[in-house]
């Protein structure tokens, strides 16, 4: 095609040559202008460095140019994105390299043959020393990556499993065979079902499993079902696509699954889970995609689940309130936690560990049970199992400054201690301990503060009571229980935690 003019000119009248010419002058200017060239092939080689690119040589460890030209640009320049460019065919006009010798602004083009096909790319160093020049922008830069490298090692931190299957403290033939099975099941990609009363140690156990397998390496995410409220379950667990709704986070918002692809995503109190989310979940389990709220896009996952429940899920299948088809799909390998009060031989070990935890993090000296105490905690029902014994510890270890705890030290401290064996008498006192003394209806009378008790403890008696009987009215229902007492759901779990003893409430044994 020629050019229009009508003005006499030295320019090409056709507009190949024009860009020909334009082409060949701008490559002269960079030539003269930037700081270093390589010229790599479709195989990422080396073929050809200017003069300029030479000094760069030694500080990145070659002596010379027949050391460098020839080798793979991956191999022999850290960070270089040369590679890149000859597999896309798509040219980086600017960028930041930083390598040991140094920062560079860079621009990398593919080179192609008369036919269009890539057979190589050229690489120039526009500026050796950017922050000099560019100093706003380089700070910028740095700020911006040390930020992220921050971000990034904190993110890695909190999804890091916190426990191994070290950390089921045990020895007893039960503690012993749940390891086993925690080891066996690691090795696999199964979905993993701990059942178990509350307080058994389901969540170590699940952290200990994803620590052992081979997605160690990336995220655990865990997620109490009963803890999130029915309405935002499903965006807790699927995403929300952006704009989904009035109010809605315009960049959108990653679901529990997608945070956990290609680890493990930890479902803890699998049967609170509502019947309508279930039918999702199950699809999210067998296809491994999810849709997020608002979006018609499926996305794909690679997720391993592990679910624990303290319900029986038989009976919420027989009584329609859990779906049977997401029950065999949970019901892959199902491990059983044992109770405390079934592996009294471990109570020692447990508590000493307990004891610790609680020095440490309050910052107190260790302490230590002697015998009569820890026969003591030994002939306790536990309903809360390891959790009620740690609640149990931690009070009386803080009410003392005594560095040995005996059984005087958990007075008022254990439910129901007096039906369980525990002396009203000091322990020093010579023969067996007198019973509790019975104070009579005319005793009370003369001294009127003997039948008042602290106003916290009455509460508290009340708060228990009624829960009881919120949870024995519904069949053990604890969502029902909490609509029935006008509660939301997370604070009746948060007060039900304070009383390990009604987790079974209400339930047919």
């Amino acid at each position: 095609m020629a050019l229009i003019s009508n003005t006499p000119s030295n320019l090409p009248q056709d507009a190949d040559s024009l860009l020909k010419l334009a082409a060949q002058s701008m490559f002269d200017l960079y030539a003269q202008t930037v700081q270093g060239m390589m010229v790599v092939d479709h195989e990422h080689r080396i073929v050809w460095i200017s003069d300029g690119y030479k000094r760069f040589l030694p500080a990145l460890g070659f002596e010379g140019e027949s050391d460098f030209v020839g080798r793979r640009v991956e191999e022999v320049v850290p960070n270089t994105l040369m590679a890149q460019v000859v597999d896309t065919g798509r040219p980086i006009m600017v960028d930041l390299l930083t390598n040991k010798a140094g920062t560079f602004l860079v621009s990398r083009v593919p080179l192609r043959d008369p036919q269009g096909r890539v057979i190589g790319a050229l690489g120039m160093v526009l500026m050796d020393h950017p922050e000099s020049t560019m100093q706003p922008l380089m700070t910028k830069f740095g700020r911006l990556q040390r930020e992220l490298e921050d971000a990034q090692r904190q993110l890695a931190a909190q999804r890091r499993p916190k426990y191994t299957i070290a950390g089921y403290i045990g020895a007893s033939p039960a503690a012993l065979e749940v390891k086993r099975q925690a080891r066996r099941v690691a090795a696999t990609e199964s979905t993993v079902l701990l059942l178990g009363e509350t307080g058994t140690g389901k969540e170590l156990l699940a952290h200990a499993i994803h620590a052992a397998s081979a997605r160690a390496g990336h995220a655990f995410v865990g997620v109490n079902i009963a803890a999130v409220p029915d309405t935002l379950l499903e965006a807790e667990f699927l995403g929300v696509a952006p704009g989904a709704y009035t109010g809605a986070d315009r960049r959108g918002r990653e679901g529990k699954f997608k945070l956990a692809d290609g680890g493990t995503l930890f479902l803890d109190e699998i049967g609170d889970m509502p019947l309508a989310l279930q039918a999702k979940l199950l699809r999210a389990l067998q296809e491994q995609e999810v849709e997020p709220l608002g979006s018609n896009q499926v996305v794909k996952v690679d997720v391993r689940v592990i679910a624990a429940t303290s319900r029986d899920l038989p009976a919420m299948v027989a009584d329609g309130r859990f779906r049977a088809d997401l029950y065999y799909r949970l019901n892959v390998l199902p491990i059983r936690l044992p109770a405390l009060r079934e592996r009294l031989a471990d109570l020692e070990p447990l508590a000493d560990a307990l004891l610790d935890d609680i020095a440490r993090r309050g910052g107190l000296p260790h302490k230590n049970l002697t015998a009569a105490a820890l026969d003591l905690l030994a002939r306790q029902p536990w309903p809360g199992n390891i959790r009620e014994l740690r609640n149990v510890l931690e009070q009386a270890a803080l009410m003392t400054d005594d560095l040995s705890l005996d059984v005087r030290h958990f007075e008022g401290v254990l439910t129901g201690a007096a039906s369980q064996g525990l002396p009203s008498a000091s322990p020093d006192a010579a023969g067996p301990p007198e019973p509790a003394r019975q104070v009579d209806e005319p005793q009370r009378r003369s001294d009127p503060s003997m039948a008042v008790r602290p106003l916290p403890e009455q509460v508290a008696e009340l708060e228990r009571q009624a829960m009881a009987q919120a949870l024995q009215a519904t069949g053990g229902n604890r969502l029902a229980a909490a609509r029935l007492l006008r509660m939301s759901r997370a604070a009746f779990y948060d007060r039900l935690a304070r009383y390990p003893e009604l987790g079974t409430c209400g339930r047919s044994i």
